[in-house]
């Protein structure tokens, strides 16, 4: 094989490995309305237990008590950590233990999870928690 012949392979297969890499990428992250309903808003109040920063989205995990008196544990999904970051959040804007109202949509499965639009905090600064391309509708006016 010639020289030309070996760099036209080459060039091709680190096209083709550049290719899968993104493909792979693309396919593993979601559109808002694949996992989330819009027409069920979720409007909860309970105690933070945790916050995973990791990627692609930072968790935010909280216990609810019902008006039975059974609490619930909630996973609510926010915006990347980077998200975040630029819009003035750290690992310790909300601790454990603090008391929140999360605004959101529910999973479509039914289960305890949510996306997370807004976080408002005990001296009520509110929280924009969204990712930015979500699609997710604005928070009606009850909830702001």
């Amino acid at each position: 094989m010639s020289m030309k012949e070996q760099a036209k392979v080459v060039l091709c297969a680190t096209l083709a490995i550049a290719w899968w890499s993104f493909a792979g990428t693309a396919d593993a992250h979601h559109a808002f309305s694949t996992e989330f309903d819009a027409s069920k808003p979720v409007t909860l109040r309970g105690t933070i237990t945790t916050v995973e920063w990791i990627n692609p989205h930072a968790f935010i995990h909280l216990d609810v008590k019902r008006d039975d008196g059974v609490v619930e544990s909630w996973m609510i999904e926010a915006g990347s950590p980077n998200t975040l970051v630029r819009r003035g959040l750290t690992r310790d804007s909300i601790p454990p233990g603090t008391q929140v109202v999360v605004f959101g949509y529910r999973h479509r499965n039914g289960s305890n999870t949510a996306n997370g639009r807004d976080v408002t905090l005990p001296d009520g600064r509110r929280l924009f928690i969204t990712s930015p391309s979500t699609s997710a509708p604005a928070a009606p006016d009850s909830a702001q």
